[in-house]
C-alpha cells in the first residue's frame, strides 16, 4: 500500500517528534560526578591560590563553571563531613561524629535516605570509588546504602598498623599497631591489602581507572559517580609518573596526580559524548591536617585547620560545572555547605527529598546565575561529639567559650611523613566580621552587642533542636546512628 505524499510527511513528522521526545526524556536528568577530596584545604588548588605545583584540570573546571568562595563542610572531620554530604543533614542530627575506624560502635543508620538512594529512585545507576568511612562492614558498606558498585577503602588510608616510615609498628602495645590489615574492597569483598607505601602510591591511579570504567559502562543512562579520593590525606602516595615531577615535594606531586585524575574523568565524559549533560562537582571533606607540615596543604590564610571549628577547618574549595547551565568563569560568594548538594540535586534531577527532616537548602538558583538568591544565611559550627562551637549569620561569626584543639603554640608541626603534636587552647567568646576579617583575628563583640544577642538567640534554637555538649543541651530533633554489635 502506498501512502499519499502529505500523509507520508505527517507520519515521518510524528515519528520524528516521538523520537525527539524520547531523546529529550532520556537526557532530561543530567549525570552527576561528585569528586570529594580528603583533607584538601581551601587554598590548595591553584585557582584558589595554591602552588607552586600546577592544577590545570581543576582550574579548567573552575573556568567552565562556578567557583564558590564561601562553601563549608558540615564538620571538620572525615566521617561527620561525609555523612552530611550524603544525607543533607548536620552530622549531629543523625548521630555521626569523628572519624570511624575498625573499632567504631556506630555507623550511618540505614533509615537515613542517602544521595545515591534518592537518585536510584528516579532511575540512576550509582557508583562509588574511593574512601567510604561511614561503617566498615556489612550491612553498612556502600552497596547497602544505595550504590550499585563500590571500589575503595572502608575508612582512612592511615588506619593501618604502620609507622610513619612505612614499617610495621614494632611496639605491639601501641594503639596503632593493633589496626587490622587495610582492605581494598570491590563490592563487599576484600580484593587486596594495602601493604606499605608502594600500595598507597597506586591508589589514585587505581581509583581513576575504576571511575573511568564506571562512566564507560553506564553512559547510556543517567548515572551518579561519587569519587571520594583518599588523597591528599596522609600518608601521601603518588605513582611513578608523578613522583618527583612537581618540584614542590611529595604534596605537590600528589596534587598534580589528583589534578590529572580530574582530567581523566572529564576526558571520558567527552569521549562518550555525555559531558554536556553532566554536572561535575569538585570539593573536599574538610581543611588540611596542618600538623603534618610539608605533607599537608594550606588554608589560604584562614585560621587553624582540620579538627577545629575555625574556618580553616571547615571552609573548602567547591567548583561546579554544568555545561549550558552554569555561566563559565563565575565566582559566587554565597554561603553554602556540603549538606546543600542533596536538596539541590533533588530539584535538578526531579527526585523526592528524604521524608525525614534535613538541614540542606536548595541552591539551584545560585548555580544558574541568580545573583539575588540567598538560599542560606546561617551555619552552625559543631565539632567534637556534639559541641556547638560557633554560629554564623551572614558575615558574622560568634564563637562560644570552649577548650579546643589548636595547631598554635605549644603545638608542634612535623614534616616528611611525621606529624607534630596538637595542643589545647581555652577559647573565649568572640565575634568576627568575616567580610573584613576572614582570618578570625579581631574580636568586635564590644562594638556590636546587638549582633551578639541575635546570634546567641540563633544558637539557642540549634541547642533546642540538635543539642549542645557545651551547655548540656539534648536536642529534640536528633536521630540515632546505627549501633554495631
Amino acid at each position: 500500500m502506498r501512502f499519499p505524499g502529505k500523509l507520508c510527511i505527517l507520519v515521518l513528522y510524528f515519528l520524528g517528534s516521538t523520537f525527539s521526545s524520547r531523546a529529550q526524556v532520556k537526557t532530561s536528568r543530567p549525570n552527576i560526578v561528585l569528586i570529594n577530596m580528603d583533607d584538601m584545604g581551601y587554598g590548595d588548588p591553584t585557582c584558589y591560590g595554591g602552588g607552586p605545583y600546577q592544577t590545570p584540570q581543576i582550574d579548567a573546571l573552575a573556568a567552565s563553571g562556578v567557583r564558590f568562595t564561601e562553601f563549608y563542610a558540615a564538620q571538620a572531620v572525615c566521617s561527620a563531613s561525609r555523612s552530611a554530604l550524603l544525607t543533607g543533614c548536620y552530622p549531629t542530627r543523625i548521630g555521626i561524629s569523628g572519624a570511624l575506624d575498625h573499632n567504631a560502635k556506630f555507623a550511618l543508620n540505614p533509615n537515613e535516605t542517602t544521595l545515591p538512594e534518592m537518585l536510584k529512585s528516579v532511575g540512576y545507576a550509582t557508583g562509588m570509588v574511593g574512601k567510604w568511612h561511614l561503617g566498615h562492614k556489612q550491612p553498612y558498606l556502600p552497596l547497602q546504602n544505595g550504590f550499585d558498585e563500590f571500589f575503595g577503602l572502608p575508612y582512612s588510608n592511615d588506619m593501618w598498623a604502620y609507622d610513619y616510615n612505612g614499617e610495621r609498628w614494632k611496639d605491639t602495645s601501641f594503639w596503632r599497631a593493633k589496626y587490622p590489615p587495610l582492605p581494598l574492597i570491590d563490592g563487599n569483598e576484600t580484593v587486596k591489602i594495602i601493604d606499605g607505601f608502594d600500595d598507597q602510591d597506586g591508589l589514585t591511579s587505581a581509583y581513576t581507572q575504576r571511575a573511568v570504567s564506571f562512566i564507560q559502562s553506564n553512559h547510556k543512562k543517567p548515572f551518579f559517580l561519587y569519587f571520594a579520593h583518599s588523597m591528599v590525606h596522609v600518608p601521601l602516595g603518588a605513582s611513578a609518573k608523578f613522583k618527583g615531577k612537581s618540584g614542590a615535594g611529595l604534596f605537590g606531586d600528589v596534587m598534580e596526580e589528583v589534578d590529572w585524575s580530574v582530567g581523566e574523568v572529564i576526558k571520558v565524559l567527552k569521549a562518550n559524548k555525555v559531558y554536556d549533560n553532566t554536572i561535575v562537582i569538585f570539593t573536599s571533606d574538610n581543611g588540611p591536617w596542618l600538623t603534618f607540615g610539608n605533607h599537608a596543604g594550606n588554608t589560604g590564610g584562614l585560621r587553624e585547620g582540620k579538627g577545629t571549628a575555625w574556618d580553616g577547618g571547615l571552609k573548602v574549595p567547591c567548583i561546579i560545572s554544568w555545561p549550558g547551565h552554569t555561566k563559565a568563569g563565575t565566582v559566587s560568594n554565597r554561603l553554602l555547605t556540603n549538606m546543600d548538594l542533596l536538596p539541590t540535586l533533588a530539584d535538578i534531577c526531579k527526585a523526592q527529598l528524604p521524608q525525614q527532616k534535613i538541614d540542606g537548602v536548595d541552591f539551584k538558583a545560585v548555580l544558574l546565575g541568580d545573583q539575588r538568591a540567598v538560599p542560606r544565611d546561617e551555619f552552625a559550627y559543631y565539632y567534637d561529639r556534639n559541641n556547638l562551637k560557633a554560629i554564623r549569620k551572614e558575615n558574622w561569626k560568634l564563637v562560644f567559650p570552649a577548650t579546643s584543639q589548636t595547631y598554635g603554640p605549644p603545638a608542634t608541626i612535623g614534616g616528611d611523613r611525621y606529624p607534630g603534636k596538637y595542643a589545647q587552647a581555652d577559647i573565649p567568646m568572640a565575634l568576627y566580621d568575616l567580610s573584613t576579617d576572614p582570618g578570625e583575628d579581631r574580636d568586635v563583640q564590644a562594638q556590636y552587642p546587638e549582633i551578639v544577642k541575635q546570634l546567641s538567640e540563633i544558637a539557642n534554637r540549634y541547642r533546642k533542636a540538635l543539642g549542645d555538649g557545651l551547655t548540656n543541651s539534648v536536642g529534640t530533633e536528633i536521630r540515632p546512628a546505627a549501633q554495631l554489635q
